[in-house]
């Protein structure tokens, strides 16, 4: 009785399970599918007018998961104001994420990592570009593209080492004579941000 019990409970579990699957984006067809169900439903009550474009028809479609390996991740690299890096070819790149330093190459898992104040590396060949970034987030494509979003980014080459050194010295004091928790958490992001522009500097 207690085995058939078990087995009903599991059969149970295992169907919801299969019910409420949901596809990853990498299950998804690579060509959009389109907006057909709207498009028949705008025909049915409106018969002389087109039907009216959605943000779908504007995307570009997905482009498909390679069946091998590519031999080079396609790098975005997007500031709210500018394209630093756009379709760019490269090794592999090493973001900042937040569990700590990641390193992507082609054929990656789909990815999506926090990044903090910290190094991202671009590495083409023996060539290495570095730039810093105060935050964002990484994307990392099944099909091996990778968008790395973040809010600020500079080459590590155009960073002042006293200036650097000051403000960090100005947040610290900021810190110290802080009397609120709004401007103790002020400071210590100051704190943060100039500690990891020091540490880009020195190591």
């Amino acid at each position: 009785m207690q085995r058939q019990a078990s087995r009903f409970i599991l059969s149970r579990a295992s169907a919801a399970a299969m019910r409420w699957h949901r596809p990853l984006s990498t299950d998804l067809p690579a060509e959009a599918a389109g907006d057909s169900k709207f498009v028949d439903a705008w025909k049915k009550v409106v018969l002389n007018i087109d039907p009216p474009k959605t943000p779908s028809s504007y995307m570009a479609p997905r482009p498909p998961t390679p069946s091998t390996i590519p031999s080079k991740l396609t790098v975005n690299l997007v500031l709210p104001y500018d394209s630093i890096l756009a379709a760019k070819e490269v090794d592999m790149v090493i973001v900042p994420a937040t569990t700590g330093q990641m390193g992507v190459l082609p054929g990656h898992v789909a990815t999506i990592a926090e990044l903090k104040p910290g190094i991202l590396s671009v590495h083409e060949g023996n060539d290495v570009t570095k730039y810093f970034l105060s935050s964002g987030f990484a994307f990392v494509h099944a099909n091996s593209v990778a968008d790395i979003i973040a809010v600020e980014a500079t080459p590590v080459d155009r960073i002042d080492a006293n200036l650097v050194q000051k403000g960090l010295a100005e947040f610290q004091q900021k810190l110290s004579s802080a009397t609120t928790d709004v401007e103790k958490a002020e400071a210590q992001i100051g704190i943060d941000v100039h500690s990891a522009l020091n540490a880009a500097l020195t190591g």
